[in-house]
């Protein structure tokens, strides 16, 4: 266990380790017994964050020509799907000095350009490569196979974003630091934007179809958006920003009315640690409206954005969803600068759908 901490919004969270640095101590703790004969039960390893790990080694295995071992990923507090996999690797010995590296079971292949590899490769990212390489060549300079490999890792993939930008049949050997930052925003949102690669690769620079979440998805394959789709979670600003500089021709955005109506009155980061807008947004449109002040103290006091949304529509203000959208796509070109960019925003309802 990692004894490193960092504070998020006032909380003191454990931090841990990246599935790169378990895919290189395994591969190290394999090479060193092979090269010794000894069962390895603990090895060190340095990582790109400049923090030395000293891991326990599981399931230790060794044979004349080959060795093989595994390491616990421990991602700390971070809510990583990965936390608690067993990556595992087996290494033979080479005599000319080179160091090849691959994926095995439960490790994804590469199936689309644009990712940190070639079609068909072992998902490992360039960093892991290099520190898997790094730490074997400091045991030897015969040279090493090397197979990572995660029994687990096809199960887990599916809780994971690999499918959607381009990876299949396993997890990603990932981490540029080696080391696991709890909830961290910066890799969601990177995340984001490889998705928005993929679809550029996939289907070109035309139209892209953003949706908060799961829902969403599944109310834009209704609409038939179902191609070059991104879900950008809570990030609106930061995803719509990174499309528009790429280039794409026009976007729309598919969300719930609890999401959007804070995006209608100019809110880019619509998670609740942020911003909760939802009443505001129905009084300003109402008022605009000209609503009573009674049904402005009604909504107010509503719990949920679909409350609000019943009140106004059985007050004879169901047009109020077609102003937060009109609203909303407003706020979205200012905020790129570009009065006269094409983008179409549809807001909908659990209860009622697209239908409002």
């Amino acid at each position: 266990m990692l004894d490193m901490y960092v504070i998020k919004e006032g909380k003191r969270l454990r931090c841990g380790y990246t599935t790169g640095s378990c895919a290189t101590a395994a591969a190290k703790a394999a090479a060193i017994m092979l090269e010794s004969g000894n069962i390895v039960k603990f090895v060190e390893i340095d990582t790109p964050a400049d923090i030395r790990l000293k891991l326990e080694v599981h399931n230790q295995k060794l044979d004349k020509d080959k060795a093989s071992c595994s390491i616990i990923k421990d991602a700390g507090d971070d809510p990583d799907n990965t936390d608690g996999i067993e990556i595992f690797a087996e290494v033979k010995k080479r005599e000319d000095g080179k160091v090849n590296i691959d994926g095995g079971d439960g490790i994804g292949r590469i199936v689309r350009k644009g990712l940190f590899g070639e079609i068909g490769q072992s998902a490992i990212n360039p960093v892991p490569l290099k520190m898997i390489e790094k730490e074997v060549r400091d045991v030897s300079n015969s040279g090493y196979d090397v197979i990572i490999y995660a029994p687990q890792g096809e199960i887990i993939a599916k809780k994971t974003f690999n499918a959607n930008i381009g990876i299949e049949g396993g997890i990603s050997i990932i981490g540029t630091k080696g080391i696991v930052y709890p909830m961290s925003e910066d890799a969601l949102i990177k995340t984001i934007y490889m998705e928005v690669d993929m679809v550029e690769e996939t289907y070109g620079l035309d139209n892209i179809i953003l949706v908060p979440g799961n829902y969403g998805e599944k109310i834009s394959d209704g609409l038939g958006l179902s191609e070059g789709r991104v879900k950008i979670s809570n990030y609106i600003g930061d995803s719509i920003l990174y499309i528009y500089n790429k280039g794409f021709k026009s976007m729309t955005l598919v969300g719930h009315i609890g999401k959007f109506s804070k995006l209608s009155v100019g809110v880019f980061n619509t998670h609740s640690k942020v911003c909760d807008g939802r009443r505001e947004a129905f009084i300003y449109y109402l008022a605009l409206m000209g609503a009573p002040r009674e049904l402005l103290d009604k909504v107010n006091n509503a719990i949920t954005a679909e409350e609000g949304l019943n009140i106004c529509i059985e007050a004879g203000y169901s047009e109020i969803v077609k102003n937060m959208e009109r609203g909303a796509e407003e706020k979205i070109r200012k905020y790129l600068k570009d009065e006269d960019y094409p983008v179409k925003v549809i807001i909908y309802s659990m209860e009622r759908g697209v239908d409002i």
